[in-house]
């Protein structure tokens, strides 16, 4: 049964007056999509099914490019501190709008912007707005996105603002993506495209792995092959994967060896960003470093958590903890991971 069927389905026995149902045949009947996994692993694991999305359309406007696609709404789950919040399906909920931007010249995907959306009909009505979420899902990694009603068929203006960047940038990417702009993208809207979408189940639901990311126009936030400077090695926190690496000097100036760890996601190497890392380097049982790890964006480094230390020798212990995991909103099959992150330890080679 496709999944457009599904929803006429359920449509059908809502008519013949079974509108009572409960728990997973009502979540089913209503959406199209199978219950969530009882059994599910505290970490990155196969979700029931996978959809596709469709393009609205892209506009660029200072230092920053939008992307502007749509799919089927769909559950979701918002993290504050330890905790993951399931965001159902709401009656009036017709797509799940996401946008993502980034850095032209590099193609850097730019998180920690702060988006919001505003939509609005052809006569200028504002339909819809809302401050939506960053976001990590295995097919698309970071974006912003959130479920949207619309009302019905019809053309649509989408304005896409985002607050400009408080983290640290360097080199190339200082004094950039501090101001707020915005883009509006034009939508034709029918809920015939929407249901043309692709979506299938997976048999192999809760396995521990992910599913591939899909081709996109635009960039998509994947964790550098390499890194430049000296490579210290791996470790992992849970299902947080760290490369670490160190430069003679901080991409900022000043004295120092700079120690940049790179965080990502087990099997695609999507970027985990919006973490508290802090670490403890030790050399013969003394403490040559303790303290935070501060989030940075770099054209070479991408985005990752750096710290100046006084320099790193082989047989030097590293101690990587995450204080506070990702606050980013998951997709299905990352929203029991990263949340459990045991400290992480690598020795220098």
């Amino acid at each position: 049964m496709q999944r457009r069927d599904v929803l006429r389905a359920g449509g059908a026995l809502s008519l013949a007056g079974v509108a009572g149902c409960l728990g997973s045949i009502l979540e089913t009947e209503s959406t199209g999509m199978p219950p969530v996994l009882d059994d599910r692993p505290d970490a990155v694991y196969l979700p029931t099914h996978v959809e596709g999305m469709n393009m609205v359309g892209s506009a660029a406007n200072g230092d920053y490019k939008f992307a502007l696609t749509y799919s089927y709404a769909h559950r979701f789950w918002t993290v504050a501190g330890t905790e993951a919040s399931r965001h159902a399906i709401d009656d009036e909920d017709d797509v799940h709008l996401m946008a993502t931007v980034w850095d032209p010249e590099t193609r850097t995907v730019l998180p920690d912007t702060g988006l919001s959306i505003e939509i609005r009909d052809a006569d200028g009505n504002l339909v819809t707005e809302e401050v939506i979420y960053p976001m990590l899902s295995q097919r698309m990694g970071f974006h912003y996105g959130a479920n949207f009603g619309l009302d019905g068929d019809g053309t649509y203006e989408v304005e896409v603002s985002v607050g400009g960047m408080d983290t640290r940038r360097t080199r190339g990417f200082e004094g950039r993506f501090a101001d707020p702009t915005s883009v509006t993208i034009a939508w034709d809207y029918s809920q015939e495209d929407r249901e043309s979408i692709g979506y299938r189940e997976l048999d192999n639901a809760g396995d521990r792995n992910a599913v591939a990311p899909m081709g996109m126009s635009f960039p998509n936030a994947v964790a550098p092959d390499s890194l430049p400077g000296d490579s210290l090695g791996s470790a992992a926190s849970g299902d947080v994967q760290f490369a670490a690496t160190a430069l003679d000097a901080a991409p900022f100036g000043g004295d120092g060896t700079y120690l940049a760890l790179s965080a990502h996601t087990p099997y695609n190497r999507m970027l985990l960003p919006e973490m508290a890392v802090s670490g403890t380097l030790t050399r013969d049982g003394e403490t040559v470093y303790e303290g935070a790890f501060e989030r940075t964006l770099d054209p070479e480094l991408d985005y990752h958590y750096g710290a100046v230390v006084d320099g790193i020798e082989s047989g030097d212990e590293l101690e990587v903890r995450v204080d506070t995991p990702s606050q980013t909103a998951r997709h299905e099959g990352y929203e029991t991971a990263f949340l459990d992150t045991p400290p992480a330890t690598l020795t220098v080679e």
